[in-house]
């Protein structure tokens, strides 16, 4: 009994000195690694969902209140490499003047996303260039670039603190585009310490000013690991527009090879 009672007391000296020792070296951070270490983390938790599908809701609102709705098609497919990140396909469905519109996204890392987008009144195909990404989409709040999958090594990171949001203890992080024509100075994530999913970001203009914020609602989860928010609610601060984005019908491991992601592929979308 006495030696046992030696080795449990051992053993809780050792995991307490582990302990502090892992909190040491946490607490050793520069706000730099933490921010880029949470990033990381937020990152690995989703990485093998493989290709999905989802129906989404576009809602517009302007200054006076008026809306008008879009619905949309998306289908995503998981991408590794050394400049590779995800690609994605927008189908537009209605309303008329819009419905055919294909919108294809190619993330990278390194270099410029690849974009391009299928007008169906034109009958052609037009590649967004890589310094028109800031522009709005479909006249929606949302940019080209904000359509691009995250990739931890499009930014350079800082942790900022820890803070309570909505109930939740969340990570503040501040990011910094490292693309050179990205519209955005820097952006604020409110990131949930138990899940790293996301639960607002804030957008900084060039002059560095509030320009939009969005907030991502009613995460549910799929697989028992993959969290996707079902509702995203973009506010433009300087125009006072408003995007709600309503997501519905998620699938997973549905077998999309590459071939649903090429040019061919948007004047074929229906």
């Amino acid at each position: 009994m006495k030696r046992r009672s030696k080795m449990n007391k051992f053993l809780l000296a050792s995991i307490a000195t582990a302990t502090l020792v892992l909190s040491a070296n946490i607490d050793a951070q520069t706000a730099q690694e933490k921010g880029l270490a949470i990033a990381k983390e937020a990152d690995r938790r989703d990485l093998g969902w493989q290709d999905s599908t989802a129906d989404m809701l576009m809602v517009l609102s302007n200054k006076q209140g008026e809306t008008s709705e879009r619905k949309i098609r998306i289908k995503s497919k998981e991408v590794a490499g050394e400049d590779n990140g995800d690609k994605s396909l927008t189908i537009f469905d209605s309303p008329k003047d819009v419905k055919g519109t294909a919108f294809l996204s190619y993330s990278r890392i390194i270099t410029p996303d690849d974009q391009w987008l299928y007008l169906p009144a034109l009958k052609r195909v037009k590649r967004i260039s890589s310094s028109n990404k800031s522009g709005p989409f479909m006249g929606s709040e949302f940019a080209f670039e904000d359509l691009s999958s995250f990739e931890v090594g499009k930014y350079s990171y800082k942790y900022l603190r820890d803070e309570e949001f909505n109930g939740e203890s969340t990570f503040v992080i501040e990011y910094y585009p490292n693309y050179k024509h990205s519209g955005y100075k820097r952006l604020i994530s409110w990131i949930d310490q138990k899940e790293y999913r996301v639960l607002k970001t804030e957008f900084y203009d060039r002059k560095n000013q509030l320009l939009k914020t969005l907030e991502y609602q009613d995460y549910q989860q799929y697989l028992d690991q993959y969290w996707r928010s079902h509702k995203m609610l973009m506010v433009n601060h300087q125009s006072e527009k408003t995007t709600d984005l309503i997501w519905s019908n998620y699938q997973f491991k549905v077998g999309l090879d590459d071939s649903s992601f090429n040019r061919n592929s948007l004047k074929r979308s229906r």
